[in-house]
């Protein structure tokens, strides 16, 4: 499959894209580049490879869940504009 430039002006429209008149015969190189990559693929032998379900299956580790507050309190704002004891100060937004 080969994309004109009229697609490539497409493509970048749909993907809300600004692509200057310059850029148009780039992309529609590496677009048809990209497709030719995707044609490739569909000609390896996949005979005998079942499909992937997905990493789904696999059990994740748990850690245990327990509650701390860190102990880094003054590294986290040491670059902070203003504070308050432990806290971010901010300036109040609601009247």
């Amino acid at each position: 499959m080969s994309l004109d430039a009229a697609t490539v002006r497409r493509i970048a429209k749909l993907a809300r894209i600004r692509v200057n008149e310059e850029e148009v015969s780039t992309l529609q190189n590496e677009l048809n580049a990209i497709l030719g990559y995707v044609e490739q693929l569909g000609e390896v032998n996949v005979e005998g490879v079942e499909p992937l379900s997905g990493g789904a299956q696999m059990a994740l580790r748990q850690r245990e869940d327990k509650l701390t507050d860190g102990d880094m309190a003054e590294k986290i704002l040491a670059n902070a504009p203003d504070r308050i004891e432990n806290f971010f100060a901010v300036p109040k937004v609601v009247e």
